[in-house]
């Protein structure tokens, strides 16, 4: 049985979860508190970190290691472009997402209000919730730019980049914490991703004690 070692509101563990939907592969999901830091879990990545993928014989860590070893094995249907600079559009944008905008949205917002408490290591800072709530819209805009441009965000067909972001994007909206109304473009791009049935398992995760907002899984949001 393959196995998906994840967290739901993991953005990384979201974006593995999301290339396996379009893959069509089929997983067993399995919660790991992965801040507990197990003598198991540790066996399965010595970093610590979810996503961990146990996928016939290989367990496979690190979420973009994993959806390009994916992307490789499971060609179709392609989630990276064939030529290269379309590949190396598609990994600047997955870093973007995966590091700028983690580093300044994801863990100052999703963090600070759900993981803090998930994990017992206190209250919301204040400031990093000011912050990400004020650097997020610079990234919406930067979005909405590309998209003005493009179909998805590295180009012409939807690829790795716009799953990364979603996968990001996603978490941060069941905290109610993106103002859809800031780009009707960036809007319409995430309707378009959200509507997927790679997304179907995204939008009926529940987090105890933390209910999504009404429209978290509304397709006509």
């Amino acid at each position: 049985m393959n196995r998906l070692f994840h967290f739901a509101l993991s953005p990384f563990c979201r974006k593995v979860r999301l290339t396996l939907g379009e893959k069509r592969i089929e997983v067993e999901l399995v919660e790991e508190r992965y801040w507990e830091q197990g003598a198991d879990f540790l066996r399965r990545n010595p970093a610590g970190k979810v996503p961990v993928l146990r996928l016939d014989t290989r367990t496979l860590s690190e979420s973009q290691a994993i959806c390009e070893y994916l992307e490789e094995t499971n060609p179709e249907p392609p989630l990276m472009p064939r030529n290269p600079d379309g590949r190396y559009e598609v990994r600047r944008l997955c870093a973007w997402f995966d590091d700028k905008f983690h580093g300044e949205v994801t863990s100052k917002l999703l963090y600070e209000r759900i993981n803090k408490k998930v994990m017992g290591h206190g209250y919301p800072d204040s400031r990093n919730v000011k912050s990400g709530a004020t650097r997020i819209k610079y990234h919406l805009d930067y979005m909405g730019w590309l998209l003005d441009q493009r179909r998805w965000l590295a180009g012409d067909v939807m690829t790795l980049a716009d799953i990364t972001a979603a996968a990001h994007l996603s978490c941060l909206d069941y905290i109610s914490d993106v103002d859809w109304n800031r780009s009707a473009t960036v809007k319409d791009w995430y309707a378009k991703i959200k509507s997927r049935p790679s997304f179907r398992s995204i939008l009926a995760d529940q987090v105890p004690g933390f209910p999504p907002p009404l429209h978290y899984a509304d397709l006509d949001f």
